[in-house]
């Protein structure tokens, strides 16, 4: 196992994370603990790999259709009044 040093944090951070070990019954070193875990799960190749089956199935759902391609939509949106006066 690893040690960490955190130097320097402010006491205002420590007593809520003391309160918030309280809350969770668990000591200081283990809700730190517990928290830099939940950190660490928190892993881009799992959000990118949801954004990629979200992804492909937007592909399947509109596979076939034509599709505007977005410069012309941006420019209809430019050119529009949008209510101005």
């Amino acid at each position: 196992m690893a040690t960490v040093l955190i130097r320097q944090l402010d006491e205002e951070v420590v007593r809520r994370l003391e309160q918030r070990a309280s809350m969770n019954k668990r000591s200081l070193e283990s809700e730190l603990r517990h928290i830099l875990e939940l950190a660490a799960e928190d892993d881009f190749a799992v959000k990118r790999q949801e954004f990629r089956q979200l992804s492909r199935r937007m592909r399947e759902k509109t596979s076939g259709r034509t599709h505007t391609p977005s410069h012309l939509l941006v420019r209809e949106d430019r050119d529009r009044d949008h209510g101005a006066i």
